[in-house]
């Protein structure tokens, strides 16, 4: 009697799942050509991004055989590409050749180059405050106070590792304008900020200590 009653729930249970693909087969098909559809274009995705880092790695070091070789305007042009390929790893790497090698002197034209990154790249969140951080280092030296805190707004205002750098960068900007206070209101605020690079906080206690002793 068991043994009858557990075939009739075993051909009962057959037939509910027959029964089951049968009035869903149209869904079962969709879902899963979607889920091929889906690893295909992941694999595609895998695909593409590795020919594009490639593609940008290549580009990269046949620049910098180019330079080595004394062709600079090639140079220029390859480095602005491997830039305006917006790749994370390349773009910044290209940029800093750049500039290391003076290979660029107009300032606004830098300018347009670090703003790609900064607005138009996909960056980590602290390589891109490290590229703004740069681009105010750049422009340091020729920039007014509103234009160089307004580049370095978004790592002040965030709790960056970068932040005790910008702040660094804007205490010896002031201090080499003779505005003295306002250097030393940033070096006081890196020995004060949790997270403040250890060197660049000996480096701020040493400087209030030697130049705002009184």
């Amino acid at each position: 009697m068991d043994e009858e009653i557990t075939i009739i729930d075993t051909k009962t249970r057959n037939e509910k799942i027959k029964n089951f693909f049968i009035e869903n087969k149209k869904k079962i098909i969709l879902i899963s050509i979607f889920l091929i559809l889906v690893v295909v274009s992941f694999y595609s995705y895998l695909i593409y991004k590795n020919k594009y880092m490639e593609w940008s790695a290549d580009k990269f070091n046949s620049a910098t055989i180019e330079y080595e070789n004394g062709d600079k305007s090639k140079t220029i042009s390859s480095m602005k590409d491997v830039i305006y390929d917006k790749n994370s790893t390349y773009s910044p790497l290209a940029l800093y050749f750049l500039i290391d090698n003076n290979l660029i002197k107009n300032q606004e034209e830098i300018n347009k180059l670090f703003n790609i990154l900064i607005d138009e790249t996909s960056l980590e969140k602290e390589i891109k405050n490290l590229i703004i951080y740069k681009k105010a280092l750049f422009n340091s030296d020729f920039n007014s106070e509103n234009e160089l805190l307004k580049i370095l707004k978004p790592i002040i205002n965030s709790d960056s590792i970068w932040k005790s750098h910008a702040l660094y960068l804007l205490a010896e900007y002031f201090y080499s304008k003779n505005e003295k206070q306002k250097a030393k209101e940033f070096f006081n605020q890196i020995l004060v900020l949790e997270n403040s690079n250890s060197d660049i906080k000996v480096e701020s206690q040493k400087r209030l200590n030697r130049d705002f002793s009184e």
